[in-house]
């Protein structure tokens, strides 16, 4: 499906629906504000977190993660960055991955836009994906297989962070994700301008009707999209969630020549 046919579509339509791909990249544009979007359909895709490598270190970039995939003849058909961390790269909140879990649920306002409660947990569980309010995940009986904590919550509820101001002058490069009701739509954005809070959560709920959403980082934000020939390097990032897709017919034979 290209870029120019999506711009076309209905808000609400769903790129999982019908034969279209489960993974689709595009450029857009809302309120004056320039995105890149990746959607994913979490019950057909594998959704995966990436943090360390099996000697503990920390992998940081989008091309060593590839490297460590294509030894299981394995490709990153999508990623980001996915949650705030120290310099040190371990995660400020919740970490999950694969049921080993690194760093506790933090449920305590504080500094810093993490600290701006409410803030949330992006859950991954079989054939789902979900933005959670902390509270509410704390409270629930909810497990995770992999689940990365991050904040402040974009839209909750179908509402937005109480503490967003249409006119705030606080502009930097945001992403973050949204998620269905049903967990099955789960949209990526990264912005290609500086924009503030009520703008950036205005995107998920208003213009891609998600009821669901949480901010994952600001200039630091980097994005690994083949469908736009873009793949961000520079310095290392803490988690990372991303797209694993096996590595498709002539490509894996010649990983194995």
């Amino acid at each position: 499906m290209r870029a120019s046919l999506l711009l076309s579509l209905p808000l609400g339509f769903t790129l999982w629906a019908g034969q279209a791909a489960a993974v689709e990249c595009r450029d857009e544009s809302y309120q004056g504000n320039r995105y890149s979007l990746c959607e994913v359909d979490a019950s057909r895709e594998e959704l995966r977190l990436f943090l360390r490598d099996d000697t503990g270190a920390v992998m940081g970039h989008f091309s060593t993660i590839e490297e460590r995939l294509s030894a299981e003849g394995k490709t990153l058909s999508f990623a980001t960055n996915a949650g705030m961390y120290h310099t040190d790269r371990s995660p400020v909140g919740l970490y999950l991955e694969d049921g080993n879990e690194e760093m506790r649920l933090v449920t305590n306002p504080g500094p810093g836009n993490f600290g701006l409660v409410p803030n949330g947990v992006f859950c991954l569980r079989d054939g789902r994906a979900d933005v959670i309010e902390t509270l509410t995940f704390g409270a629930s009986a909810t497990t995770c297989k992999s689940a990365t904590q991050s904040g402040p919550m974009l839209v909750i509820d179908g509402a937005l962070h109480p503490k967003f101001l249409r006119d705030s002058d606080s502009r930097y490069i945001r992403n973050g994700v949204g998620t269905s009701a049903d967990g099955r739509r789960v949209v990526f954005a990264i912005s290609r301008n500086t924009v503030n809070f009520y703008d950036f959560a205005s995107l998920f709920r208003d213009h891609l009707g998600l009821p669901q959403a949480l901010y994952f980082d600001g200039n630091i934000s980097r994005l690994h999209a083949p469908d736009l020939d873009r793949s961000d390097a520079g310095f290392m990032m803490g988690p990372v969630v991303g797209v694993v897709e096996d590595i498709a017919g002539d490509d894996a034979d010649a990983l194995q020549n």
